[in-house]
């Protein structure tokens, strides 16, 4: 009996490889991809929403998440990386908490697609007060003037800046200083325009001018007077 089975079986196999494959062809053509449930996963952006007014963040080791979807075959073509994003809400969020849960809740999709997985489950973020300070500004130059003249003064205007930012970036000393000045071989006072220089990259100033005008006085040495030394950054 089970030799007529595997005889059966065999018997030209050619077509009814051709028959099976016909009928996978005529299935996939006739079942509507909506019936057609799959998986995918993908990487898309994380976005921070409602971040505590007073308060900025100050470390952010993930901009992004991995995300498994389930859903109609038609459902999952249309959705990608560039339409989907995680939102998390840091409104309540305080410069105590460190650690947030990720849920598949903060995740948007269309209609008949889930969320099914989410990693990292969690994200490590730190907030901060954010503070404001007036520093001093403090030109930079370079070189010196020509023979028989002297540096008098080196003047900002503004000589103060307004600078915001995360209160633990801001040191007692901070000065904001500008771009290098060039004073090799002028003998007459000049007014530069130069590009402020924050101390610390993560401030920021509160007026949008993000240069000053800077007033380098040069007057003629008097006989057997030294020329003033640029002061360098």
């Amino acid at each position: 009996m089970k030799r007529l089975q595997v005889d059966w079986l065999f018997r030209n196999w050619g077509l009814k490889l051709i028959a099976f494959a016909l009928a996978l062809i005529l299935w996939l053509i006739l079942v509507p991809q909506d019936r057609i449930i799959s998986e995918r996963t993908m990487t898309v952006p994380l976005d921070l929403t409602n971040i505590p007014a007073g308060m900025e963040i100050v470390e952010r080791p993930v901009s992004t998440v991995d995300i498994t979807v389930r859903g109609p075959k038609r459902v999952l073509n249309e959705i990608g990386p560039s339409t989907i994003t995680a939102r998390l809400d840091l409104e309540g969020a305080t410069v105590y908490q460190q650690e947030y849960p990720l849920s598949r809740a903060m995740i948007t999709l269309p209609l008949g697609a889930e969320v099914i997985e989410i990693r990292p489950n969690k994200v490590r973020i730190q907030l901060e007060k954010t503070m404001e300070a007036v520093l001093q500004v403090r030109p930079t130059v370079r070189g010196q003037v020509a023979d028989g003249f002297k540096l008098e003064a080196v003047e900002s205007n503004p000589s103060q800046v307004t600078v915001t930012g995360p209160e633990s970036r801001f040191k007692a000393k901070d000065t904001v200083t500008t771009s290098t000045i060039d004073i090799s071989g002028l003998n007459r006072t000049t007014v530069f325009e130069a590009d402020l220089i924050l101390p610390k990259p993560d401030l920021r100033l509160v007026s949008p001018q993000a240069k000053v005008r800077v007033t380098v006085v040069i007057e003629e040495a008097k006989a057997g007077e030294s020329p003033a030394p640029a002061r360098k950054k």
